[in-house]
């Protein structure tokens, strides 16, 4: 059902970010067994489903012709047997290519639709994708299980203003720089101003060469301060899941579904 409340930056008031530690299946789970070379398939995010996870992650393009497509890379080579840029081929072109020659590149609108009960989290890859990525999700009526990511702070604006407020949206770069930065007094001032309601980040950033900590036990709790979350990508080693919830973190990302869901089994806080 569409949010028709006012707009809010805080985690809580949103259906989607309910009951942390999240367990988000990056590309589906890539990195798992039965999900190998398949990556941001039906079939994988299935799997994933099938394995018990509630919280998928993939990412957005746009065909030359406006079709959504569930894809990671703007060209078809790495993981397809198609060729070519996805911003310059008809969906007639990106439909026949098979991802590790055996499964069809889906459309998001596919996703809703075969995945009901499903939360997705979206990275919004290109410039294009941002109006159609809206209208799909209005069209389902999928705006409280859909979570919209992006590296470029242009991209989750246009996202922002074409939605009105009534989809989740993560923290774009600006954001996560004012969170890790900035001091607390001046991020409450700002507050308001400051509409991702979780940063979704790597553990370390790799600036020009030099590895800048992104996730520290203070920009845990600035964020939780603001009512906000903090998500972890990719991780895929057990030790580190394990040393990022201690240290409060409220979601991972990762391609390793399998060790994840044993990680947080143990602890007794798998969803």
């Amino acid at each position: 059902m569409a949010r028709t409340t006012t707009p809010t930056t805080r985690a809580d008031d949103w259906p989607y970010l309910a009951a942390p530690p999240l367990a988000l299946a990056h590309r589906g789970g890539a990195a798992w067994g039965p999900n190998r070379g398949i990556e941001n398939s039906l079939a994988a995010f299935r799997a994933a489903v099938g394995l018990g996870y509630r919280y998928v992650e993939t990412d957005v393009h746009v065909t030359a012709d406006g079709h959504l497509v569930a894809f990671h890379d703007d060209v078809l080579d790495r993981v397809t047997d198609g060729h070519g840029r996805l911003s310059r081929l008809p969906w007639s072109a990106v439909r026949t290519a098979r991802i590790d020659g055996r499964e069809p590149v889906p459309r998001f609108a596919e996703l809703l639709e075969e995945l009901p009960t499903t939360r997705l989290n979206v990275d919004l890859k290109s410039a294009g994708a941002a109006r159609p990525l809206w209208e799909t999700i209005r069209s389902h009526g999928a705006e409280d299980r859909v979570l919209v990511a992006s590296f470029s702070d242009e991209r989750l604006a246009e996202f922002r203003r074409l939605s009105g407020g009534r989809v989740a949206t993560a923290a774009g770069p600006r954001e996560v720089a004012l969170l890790r930065f900035a001091p607390l007094p001046v991020l409450r001032r700002a507050a308001s101003s400051l509409p991702g309601i979780a940063l979704q980040v790597p553990e370390v950033h790799h600036l020009g060469g030099v590895p800048v900590r992104v996730v520290t036990p203070g920009l845990v709790e600035r964020a939780h301060a603001l009512g906000k979350q903090v998500h972890v990508w990719t991780v895929d080693d057990a030790a580190d899941m394990t040393r990022l919830l201690d240290l409060g973190v409220d979601g991972l990302v990762s391609d390793r579904v399998d060790t994840l869901q044993d990680v947080l089994l143990a602890r007794g806080q798998w969803r």
